[in-house]
């Protein structure tokens, strides 16, 4: 045994298994993560339970299981509930989504297992996704087409009624594409025509044909807004042509208009198919469609677009700076006091709290350096800042000197690890030091860059902290990315995976409903980031094959 220990086996078997368990609770996070995210989209039966409580008053309740757990009778008692019979230690509740917030208030109600008198699936219930006002659970009676009602009954009621929803849902699509591309790209350019009125006040050079000029633009272009502005009103009063009649839980009639109507689901005679069918839908409108109702409901489409070009925006700014900055610490600067304290302070950067920098890029970037721009080239929109407000580029500069310090600590071992023949032997060839730099050393070195990326990029694209004063905000109306000049709009703010998951978590009126939105953000968010790395790997993998002979 002593001799076993002097071997030191032991301790490559307690690293080995420190490793293990490690990998173990990464992936069964992961796991866990995955679960309670994806879980979400699957279609879950609709009940319909008939209640009678203790005081023997009656209902009827109508709406998914979400959640159920067992309490301790003796708190239930304590909390002022009365029970006719003792029901044991433990009572079962459930947490139920009944929806129809306009007529009971909220999304979610607790029930007793001793309160049930009945629960059933029928059949002919259906489930509304709503565009506001959250879901709508109830038994469809008739469809009102232009006013005049269907007589129609069973199958064919759920067939028409899902016709009319996708015809509503097409046109409303129609008009909201109106309303983004056409109609938004109008009052930009009244906007743009607005500031270069402004601009020539400034210059003193607005003259009397100038200002003709700009008024004619602005009066065409006032002229086409009215006529699409009329096409819009007639898709929206076309899409609102339609309505349904449905009978809920109060067992009173209500009629809901189909442009407010996204989908319809029939869950509890839904096939197994039907079911995965309708998983990956509502997965696919979860990653492609904007948030809704306070990002408690639709998509996160901005905020993985906000993401993914952000980080890729920061590595495109961090990556030549410290590879240039790791090149001049390796390769010229001279040995001394000062190169050590240089490299003790890039070694201490990469420790500052993030919120730091955050506070760093508002005072600089935002506000000095973005003011200036205002001033120096957009003194027409002033006051109104263009530059000096938080953006999408403050955020992407912020990050890259948060990260700075990963990239240039990664170049510098990658150098290092070259060996000094070759640069030896590069020179005696005749090749200059620049040459031997950009031929032989930096493609030698390029793997090693690729791993300060990817840290860089796994670290940028989990930060919230300093993007929260620097661009990232609750809701963006636009991308920064669309089709009015000059393309790409690195002023504008932008969506974030992480804040959302904040937001969402901790600011949402809806905390039951938000719960499994944070989930399912965050599984989101670590698969953007996998992805990532993944391809920075891979890229990585390829240099080093493609550079390896250089080595020998």
């Amino acid at each position: 045994m002593g001799k076993w220990f002097k071997s030191g086996s032991p301790w490559i078997w307690m690293t080995g298994g420190a490793v293990s368990i490690s990998l173990i609770a990464v992936l069964g996070l992961l796991l866990l993560i995955a679960w309670r995210g994806l879980s979400y989209f699957w279609p879950a039966d609709v009940y319909q339970w008939e209640l009678q409580d203790q005081q023997g008053n009656k209902s009827t309740l109508i709406g998914e299981i979400y959640d159920r757990e067992e309490v301790p009778t003796e708190r239930l008692i304590s909390a002022g509930h009365k029970f006719n019979q003792h029901p044991g230690e433990f009572v079962t509740r459930y947490l139920v989504k009944t929806g129809n917030r306009e007529f009971v208030g909220l999304d979610f109600r607790w029930i007793l297992a001793t309160d049930i008198v009945s629960r059933s699936t029928p059949e002919d219930v259906a489930k509304f996704e709503r565009t506001k006002n959250g879901n709508f659970y109830g038994f469809p009676i008739a469809v009102i087409e232009d006013g005049q009602r269907l007589a129609l009954e069973g199958g064919a009621l759920e067939t028409s009624l899902i016709d009319h929803i996708n015809r509503a849902v097409e046109i409303s699509n129609e008009a909201l594409a109106l309303q983004k591309s056409d109609i938004g790209s109008i009052n930009y350019e009244i906007e743009r025509l607005r500031l270069k009125e402004r601009k020539y006040e400034l210059e003193n050079s607005l003259t009397a044909e100038r200002k003709a000029e700009i008024a004619a633009g602005i009066a065409k272009l006032n002229q086409d807004y009215l006529v699409l502005e009329k096409s819009l009103f007639a898709l929206r009063d076309k899409a609102a042509r339609d309505s349904v009649i449905i009978r809920d839980m109060r067992g009173e009639e209500v009629t809901l208009k189909l442009d407010t109507i996204l989908d319809v689901n029939y869950v509890n005679h839904m096939s197994f198919i039907g079911k995965i069918g309708h998983w990956f839908t509502g997965l696919g409108r979860f990653v492609s469609h904007d948030p809704r109702e306070a990002n408690t409901e639709g998509g996160v489409f901005p905020a993985i677009f906000g993401t993914v070009f952000m980080v890729m925006l920061m590595a495109v700014i961090v990556t030549p700076f410290g590879v240039v900055a790791a090149i001049y610490l390796h390769e010229y600067a001279k040995k001394g006091p000062i190169t050590k304290m240089i490299r003790i302070a890039v070694i201490n950067l990469a420790g500052v709290p993030s919120i730091v920098y955050g506070v760093f890029g508002l005072g600089f970037f935002v506000y000095m350096l973005g003011g200036s721009l205002d001033q120096l080239f957009y003194p027409e929109a002033l006051p109104a800042p263009t530059f000096g407000s938080p953006g999408v580029i403050w955020s992407a500069l912020t990050l890259a000197i948060l990260t700075l310090p990963v990239v240039i600590v990664s170049t510098e071992e990658g150098l290092s690890r070259i060996p000094s023949a070759v640069r030896q032997g590069s020179l005696a060839l005749g090749a200059t030091k620049a040459e031997t730099l950009w031929r032989i050393v930096i493609p030698m070195a390029s793997p090693a860059i690729m791993t300060g990326l990817i840290l860089a990029v796994a670290r940028a694209a989990g930060e919230v902290a300093p993007l929260m004063l620097v661009g990232v905000v609750k809701l963006a109306p636009t991308l920064p990315i669309d089709m009015n000049f000059p393309f790409v709009h690195l002023e504008r703010k932008f969506m974030h995976l992480g804040f959302h998951i904040y937001d969402v978590g901790f600011q949402s009126p809806n905390v039951e409903a938000a719960r499994p939105l944070v989930y399912a953000t965050s599984f989101l968010l670590v698969s953007v980031i996998v992805a990532l790395n993944l391809t920075a790997i891979s890229v990585r993998n390829h240099l080093r094959e493609k550079f390896r002979s250089l080595e020998h």
